[in-house]
């Protein structure tokens, strides 16, 4: 069994094997430290390419641009448009999917720039026992898996990550702003923006790991259990905050915030 090193070294050799590498950057933990160590292994032949969409929290974009910019990968934000795909909108299950193909479609115009470049994403091993759709959308459009090549684990990548510098070492697991509406409700942009404004207003009180579900006039409110008793103290200031945007009920689920659920 390899060490951590020396999955880490695989991942290396691998990207330098590459002549070019466009990489489907988020700001999250996994294509932080992916984008990290094809910088060091491509240099400015290592592209980070993030997608600017509604679907994306203006913070979390701005966070991810600023890591990027401090840290001097080279960088490209693009506009993507799932959020004008009806496919996308119905949100019958496969969402992700559309979305991610929106992704890498866009992706694949930067192709032309570069001699030989690849594409690559941020799956790794703890992504193989989960039904994601994105990953159907990666292999039509043969987008590579480094951390998975190199077998890494989420808990390795954080490991890695804090040995880089990296600010994203223990940052919270995050998904789009989609993945909060129940499967089969239509996703709504207005809607979109309500729950990206609700989840603001839990971020600035301190809460790290949370969900908004959007349950039309209801807010469904998910955070880890170890924080039920600071929410139960702040509910009355939550509660009127977040009626304001809209919402008449809002409420808290005793399940806890629960990683990987769909609304």
């Amino acid at each position: 069994m390899k060490t951590i090193d020396q999955k880490e070294q695989v991942l290396l050799d691998e990207l330098k094997s590459y002549g070019s590498l466009a990489v489907a950057y988020s700001g999250g933990v996994d294509s932080s430290y992916l984008a990290d160590c094809a910088h060091e292994a491509l240099g400015q032949n290592a592209l980070m390419v993030i997608a600017d969409s509604p679907s994306i929290p203006r913070e979390e974009l701005q966070q991810a641009i600023d890591l990027a910019n401090g840290r001097g990968w080279n960088l490209r934000v693009i506009q993507t448009s799932e959020h004008l795909n009806p496919d996308y909108l119905e949100n019958k299950g496969d969402r992700c999917f559309h979305c991610k193909n929106e992704l890498f479609t866009k992706m694949e115009t930067i192709l032309s720039e570069f001699d030989d470049v690849v594409l690559a994403h941020g799956a790794i091993e703890d992504d193989k026992g989960d039904i994601r759709p994105g990953t159907q959308a990666a292999a039509n459009h043969c987008v590579v898996a480094p951390l998975q090549n190199a077998e890494l684990f989420k808990k390795e990548i954080r490991i890695l990550s804090e040995r880089r510098g990296l600010p994203t070492a223990e940052k919270a697991s995050f998904a789009c702003l989609g993945s909060r509406f129940p499967t089969g409700t239509r996703i709504e942009l207005e809607a979109m923006t309500q729950v990206e404004k609700a989840e603001a207003i839990l971020r600035a009180r301190g809460y790290t790991q949370y969900r908004v579900r959007h349950h039309e006039n209801l807010c469904r409110i998910e955070i880890e259990e170890g924080d039920f008793e600071k929410i139960m103290t702040e509910r009355l200031e939550l509660t009127d905050a977040i009626k304001q945007l809209g919402y008449r009920f809002v409420t808290l689920d005793l399940c806890g915030y629960t990683m990987g659920s769909s609304a």
